[in-house]
């Protein structure tokens, strides 16, 4: 006799439909781009009403700034060690997050180019997220600074700005068709250039 599921709560139903709304949506925008998905086209892919999308999420604005957050969501371990362990355990873990999570990073890179063209909605949204990461990567580099092992000449913000560039322009190599696969040995070429230019020894 087959046993019985458990009847799954509200709060569970509800976290796999947004799951399914937000992975629809990420899977149109990595093929086209957000300007030409609607809410409908999302909730059909889904599996669901344009209704469903509207209800959970509101409008297309709320959708994509949903899109935005969950695209950069990735685990960074907890690294005992120096600040410049730690901020090489963050490179990785953004080179991992790029590899692993197709096609999530080729929407969030779609997008962020579309906040660069001038997207009024994505434009503040990207602003507020790209200085949250730049803060992370620059207070790295100051408890390097701090431990002795990054240089005491190394400005936190500069060396931020530069690695988010770097970062962010191996991920739209890889988004490209003919781009180049972040694999084990490209993390650690990035992370060697980087405890080159930066560790004290």
């Amino acid at each position: 006799m087959p046993t019985k599921q458990p009847r799954r709560t509200q709060e569970e139903r509800r976290s796999e439909t947004e799951r399914r709304v937000l992975d629809a949506a990420t899977r149109l925008i990595a093929e086209r781009g957000s300007r030409a998905v609607t809410l409908g086209e999302v909730g059909r892919e889904a599996g669901y009403s344009r209704g469903i999308v509207h209800a959970h999420f509101g409008n297309r604005e709320r959708l994509l700034e949903a899109v935005v957050r969950d695209a950069q969501r990735f685990d960074v371990p907890d690294v005992p060690g120096t600040g410049l362990d730690r901020l090489g355990a963050l490179v990785v873990a953004y080179l991992g997050n790029l590899r692993d999570r197709r096609p999530t990073t080729g929407a969030f890179l779609l997008l962020w180019a579309e906040s660069v063209a001038g997207e009024p909605v994505l434009g503040p949204l990207f602003a507020e997220r790209d200085d949250a990461f730049r803060a992370a990567l620059a207070e790295s580099v100051r408890d390097g600074a701090a431990d002795g092992s990054i240089r005491a000449e190394a400005d936190p913000e500069a060396v931020a700005v530069v690695l988010l560039g770097l970062l962010r322009g191996i991920g739209m190599q890889q988004a490209s068709p003919a781009g180049p696969f972040v694999d084990d040995v490209l993390a650690a070429q990035v992370v060697g250039i980087l405890r080159h230019g930066l560790a004290t020894d």
